[in-house]
């Protein structure tokens, strides 16, 4: 093992790619490749953490990321992405070529990845997307009037073009305190199958499914690209709180969380919580509406539009 070597670049790859393809953190994304290029172009090996923090671009989280690489010659972080199947699968899809050389050694999801990269490249026109949520909307009141679903992320805010699909779902039979119910999530996805919107599985969990979805084409118009669809389901009483989260911007996220802080209010992507004054956090607040969070934490509410910055 080389002590005096920072994590290679292949490392650091894997890193700002899960951050991009598979958590969607693009500041995170972004913040990795600059610390990644900057390192690279270093005259001298780091030696450690320190060293490589007074680089621009390199910040306390990667230095210390640096400091464990040298100390241990691995990362726990890209281990454990190494080891979920889903985030491989999801990560893998940027290596293309390296796909493409192997392809008899793929399992089923990077097999679907490779089969659609195209496609998953292209950004999703606003008018595109406008049609997908009438689709979704309309099929989920098909299986159950009582659900609630919302299409979050840049799309929420009012963007132009979005990277992706994805949607919020809850049902009022489905709380924080109640048993998991699988069921209110599948059979969300199997209607969107049966119609054929729904074309393929990446991952189908408890309370997440990842896949690919399709617009049905028109007699007059082109076959309609394929695109990446994250539906999620979350409690009804911690529903709000992630569609807050989950609309964004990264960086009004960050300055809300701050501000409730200061209000003595933790605040995350499931609760908002009253801090005591030994700041241990009391228990969840009801939240039937974004704007209660707003209203707890005495700031003036913003429609999603406006939460770019």
């Amino acid at each position: 093992m080389n002590l005096y070597a920072a994590p290679s670049p292949k490392t650091r790859g894997e890193l700002a790619n899960y951050e991009k393809n598979v958590n969607r953190a693009i500041h995170k994304y972004n913040a990795y490749r600059k610390a990644a290029s900057v390192i690279s172009k270093y005259p001298s090996k780091i030696k450690s953490g320190s060293e490589a923090k007074k680089l621009d671009g390199v910040g306390t989280k990667i230095a210390e990321k640096i400091d464990e690489f040298l100390s241990t010659g691995k990362l726990r972080k890209i281990e454990k992405i190494r080891q979920d199947d889903t985030s491989s699968s999801i990560n893998l899809l940027t290596r293309v070529s390296d796909l493409r050389k192997n392809e008899n050694k793929l399992n089923h999801h990077q097999r679907i990845g490779l089969k659609y990269f195209k496609d998953f490249e292209k950004r999703i026109p606003r008018k595109e997307m406008l049609e997908m949520q009438d689709v979704v909307l309309g099929e989920v009141k098909k299986v159950d009037p009582a659900y609630i679903a919302t299409v979050c992320g840049s799309f929420r805010r009012g963007a132009e073009s979005s990277g992706d699909m994805d949607i919020l779902l809850t049902h009022p039979d489905f709380t924080s305190e109640s048993a998991k119910k699988p069921k209110l999530l599948h059979q969300v996805v199997e209607q969107l199958e049966s119609i054929h919107f729904v074309t393929d599985t990446l991952s189908k969990g408890e309370t997440k499914f990842m896949g690919v979805c399709q617009l049905p084409s028109k007699d007059d118009e082109a076959v309609c690209p394929y695109r990446r669809i994250d539906i999620r389901l979350i409690p009804k009483d911690q529903y709000y709180c992630g569609v807050l989260y989950f609309t964004g911007s990264d960086l009004f996220n960050k300055n809300m969380r701050a501000h409730a802080l200061e209000m003595g209010f933790t605040l995350n992507e499931y609760t908002i919580r009253p801090l005591g004054v030994t700041g241990v956090a009391g228990e969840p607040l009801p939240v039937d509406s974004e704007k209660d969070v707003f209203d707890y934490i005495q700031w003036q509410y913003r429609e999603p539009k406006e939460r770019s910055e």
